[in-house]
């Protein structure tokens, strides 16, 4: 009886142990960006944070968070979480990813209208109600704003800016609403966010590549597109780098479900 009692008190030891605990990956996201990400985890952004979490054999864990300017200084430089995706591969201030994208800036139209137009030297470009993507208010503005600002192009562009409105579904879709619905002639508008719109509105606009990979040498038209860790983070980095490697069909088909447009090689 003694001895009964000894080994069923010793099973309920054990079982009130604490089993050794899974490991947390930490994921910074936007709760509200599609089509990268939002709370609900319809993004490819949240997709591709599961895949890694899975291959990492981690528990994933959001750290929801605005992505406007200085997120990063706020998150993951803050150890707020291990890493974010989405961030350009030649960022400074962290350690990134070889890049699992590249897209570039579109040329946003309706469709079978202004199809020639491909160059920012085009003289109809000054006359022409155009819409583009803002950043900030202080000279810290997307590519193609600044390409319309050295031509003095800028009377008849309208801005919008990249944060959106967080009380609507789809912040970013405000540029183009505004071209789908006439009261823009153009837009121009970073390629994963039209080629989104064009999934969910087929037939309302058209887009195409900003010809040339370049306006400027200091002013690219299409990027790199990475995973964010902490600088000296090297096991994270290359884990996340083998990863990216041995799921390439895997985030290919991830990007092609959210009609992501890439550019040139990665």
């Amino acid at each position: 009886m003694k001895r009964a009692v000894l080994l069923l008190l010793l099973a309920l030891a054990a079982c009130g142990k604490p089993s050794p605990q899974a490991r947390v990956l930490r994921v910074c996201a936007d709760p509200n960006n599609l089509p990268f990400s939002n709370r609900a985890g319809q993004g490819f952004e949240n997709a591709l944070a599961k895949l890694i979490a899975h291959d990492l054999h981690a528990k994933l864990q959001f750290v929801w968070w605005a992505q406007r300017r200085g997120n990063l200084r706020e998150t993951l430089k803050a150890g707020r979480c291990d890493l974010v995706p989405g961030v350009g591969s030649t960022i400074e201030g962290i350690a990134t990813s070889a890049p699992y994208y590249r897209s570039s800036y579109m040329i946003v139209t309706r469709p079978g209208r202004l199809q020639t137009l491909d160059s920012f030297d085009d003289p109809r470009l000054k006359t022409l109600r155009i819409g583009v993507q803002l950043i900030g208010d202080d000279g810290v503005n997307t590519p193609p704003a600044h390409a319309l600002m050295h031509r003095a192009i800028v009377r008849n562009v309208r801005g919008f800016m990249v944060q959106g409105d967080y009380r609507q579904p789809f912040p970013q879709d405000a540029i183009l609403d505004a071209l789908a619905s006439g009261k823009l002639d153009l837009a121009y508008v970073w390629g994963p966010v039209a080629g989104y719109y064009l999934v969910r509105h087929p037939g309302k606009i058209a887009i195409r590549p900003v010809a040339g990979a370049f306006d400027d040498p200091q002013l690219p038209m299409a990027f790199d597109v990475s995973v964010g860790v902490r600088k000296g983070d090297a096991d994270l980095l290359r884990r996340v780098d083998a990863i990216l490697r041995a799921r390439r069909g895997a985030i290919d088909s991830l990007l092609a479900r959210y009609d992501v447009p890439l550019a040139g090689d990665r």
